[in-house]
Order: C-alpha cells, then structure tokens, then sequence
C-alpha cells in the first residue's frame, strides 16, 4: 500500500553537513531511514509500512534493520504468520 506524500523541510546550518561529511541527499536518506526505524520500533508503522515510508523493499528494510540491531519480531503476530505462510508459499513455488 503506497501512501500518499507530504513534503517536509528541515533547516540546519550547512556546516553541519560539512562536519558529519554528508551531501543533502544522503543526510535526508539517513533521517528518513532513521525516522522510520523509531517509528517502527515504537510501534507507530508496521514493518511494510516502514519499509515503504523508507524507500526500501520489506526484505531491503529487514536488512537494515538487522544491521541496525533492531528486531523484525516488533510487530503482530497476524503479520508474522501471513509472513511465514508467504515464505511457505514462495518455497513449494521453488520446489
């Protein structure tokens, strides 16, 4: 499900990216990325949807997610399972 956008600005100084060695895009990379992974640890967006407002596929974002040391297993139990049978389903596809 793709949501609809809204466009925020942030202002900072421009040293700023000069210090942290960022160009524009990748600061607001890194924020988006950043916000939606406190986003789904509080349990304010599901993994797909936080996936989604990241940019990433949902198997790209479990990635990140693991690299970010945040466990996949903080979301319902509903979404696990349809996960699972997924999985199951794209295994016997394979088989």
């Amino acid at each position: 499900m793709k949501m609809s956008e809204v466009k925020l600005e942030l202002e900072l100084p421009s040293e700023l990216l000069f210090l942290l060695r960022e160009t524009e895009e990748s600061f607001k990379e890194k924020v988006k990325v950043g916000t939606s992974i406190k986003l789904f640890e509080d349990k304010k967006l599901s993994l797909e949807q936080a996936a989604d407002f990241a940019g990433y596929s949902k198997a790209a974002y479990i990635e990140i997610l693991g690299k970010s040391r945040v466990s996949i297993f903080n979301y319902p139990a509903e979404e696990l399972e349809e996960d699972i049978e997924n999985i199951e389903k794209a295994i016997e596809g394979t088989g």
